[in-house]
């Protein structure tokens, strides 16, 4: 049996179907199906990302078929509930990958977005920006910073004033997870900057092309070669004042 043949085997103990997991961890529609008809297996970049897509999926077993299928992992409701538990801030939600490492504790630097020349900079050089506050809540994935949002293209997920902790990326198509939440920094042919929290979706103009989706309905999804991505975060969490009283 081949690891392919184990990975239909897992995901129908899941109780998914091919199609929805191929989209949650990046993978082609189609991919597998293409794979299991050709009698092909899986290579060792695919074989890398679904183990870091999958953390209850056993390594061993899914290579060499020896043991059990599963480990045993915190699910994402029992890290919610921890955090609700021992935070002190009004609301928030964590947008957790499943190769994230939970932090017991850590200081995230909030950065005023406004005031730094580039989002570019703050970005590649974040030791030389000053941060204007700090943000401790425990038991988040590794965050590099915060900002302020600002707009209403993620309304009602994210509003104007709300406070999301990212991970900076590289900027590559093959380091993103598609249908995640992103900041982007963009900057178009002519010269002008954009920053913006979007959705990033797989483009029907190419494979060098991303499609950058809002939440809010009445924003329209636009499309922008990589080359136009100068900086690339991963959202991480996000934090809501619901009351300064």
């Amino acid at each position: 049996m081949k690891a392919i043949d184990r990975l239909y085997q897992y995901i129908d103990y899941k109780g998914v179907k091919p199609g929805p997991f191929e989209k949650q961890i990046g993978l082609s529609n189609g991919y597998l199906s293409k794979q299991l008809n050709r009698s092909a297996d899986l290579g060792e970049s695919i074989f890398t990302k679904i183990i870091e897509n999958c953390p209850d999926l056993s390594p061993i077993w899914f290579l060499l078929g020896t043991g059990e299928m599963t480990n045993n992992s915190p699910t994402l409701e029992k890290i919610k509930e921890n955090l609700e538990e021992n935070s002190g801030l009004p609301a928030s939600n964590v947008f957790q990958m499943k190769t994230d490492k939970i932090i017991e504790k850590q200081s995230i630097p909030l950065y005023d977005i406004q005031a730094s020349a580039s989002v570019v900079a703050l970005f590649s050089n974040q030791s030389g920006q000053k941060p204007i506050d700090h943000i401790t809540i425990p038991n988040l994935p590794k965050c590099d910073g915060a900002i302020y949002v600002s707009g209403d293209s993620m309304y009602p997920l994210l509003k104007s004033g709300d406070i999301i902790m990212y991970k900076k990326v590289e900027n590559a198509l093959d380091a993103i997870f598609w249908g995640e939440m992103y900041l982007v920094s963009i900057i178009n042919d002519y010269g002008d900057e954009f920053v913006m929290i979007k959705w990033l979706h797989r483009s029907d103009q190419g494979l060098e092309f991303v499609k950058l989706v809002s939440e809010n309905r009445h924003h329209q999804p636009t499309e922008f070669h990589i080359r136009n991505i100068k900086g690339l975060a991963l959202i991480k969490a996000s934090v809501r004042i619901n009351s300064m009283y």
